[in-house]
């Protein structure tokens, strides 16, 4: 795989085929989140697999209505399972390493040409709540995946000029 080339082709899908994605595919992805990263290699994560129409349907509407969610024919959830961490730099471990993980697995998806889309908007008390979730559990974020309907382009991104300094930080 070709890392870089991952990172730039990868897109936000939306809609998708009504194809199963086998489970070898679903497997790999979840290696990839297994292999990640996390702070003092805990690995304090959970990602849940969700393939049943309704309840793919549920984290559609808890996803404020996007119903595409739901018409994906997965849906993942990404979890921080033991949430009360702080990392030495004052960030909560658990936001940084989820994301980390849940970043590489998407990448893996991208790869195996699958689509995702990164939802960060969603009641997380109503995701909890259809996924049985505990309440120490923190949901970090929810992805669709499936086999991309048609090709999406790419969408503008700010110039490296704009989002990076050297040296020291500057307007």
């Amino acid at each position: 795989m070709d890392v870089f080339a991952a990172i730039s082709g990868r897109r936000s899908i939306r809609s998708y085929l009504d194809r199963e994605v086998e489970q070898e595919k679903i497997e790999r992805i979840l290696e990839a989140g297994r292999l990640s990263p996390s702070a003092g290699n805990r690995q304090e994560w959970k990602f849940i697999v969700v393939k049943d129409a309704a309840t793919r349907e549920k984290l559609g509407v808890a996803a404020g209505g996007q119903t595409f969610v739901g018409r994906a024919p997965v849906v993942l959830a990404a979890c921080g399972t033991e949430c009360e961490a702080f990392m030495p730099c004052g960030q909560l471990a658990y936001t940084v390493d989820v994301s980390i993980a849940f970043a590489y697995m998407l990448l893996q998806a991208y790869e195996l040409g699958l689509g995702t889309c990164w939802i960060g908007a969603f009641d997380e008390y109503v995701v909890k709540e259809i996924l049985n979730i505990p309440d120490h559990v923190r949901v970090v974020a929810l992805s669709p995946l499936g086999y991309p309907s048609h090709p999406v382009p790419r969408r503008p991104r700010k110039d490296i000029e704009q989002i990076a300094c050297f040296e020291t930080y500057r307007h």
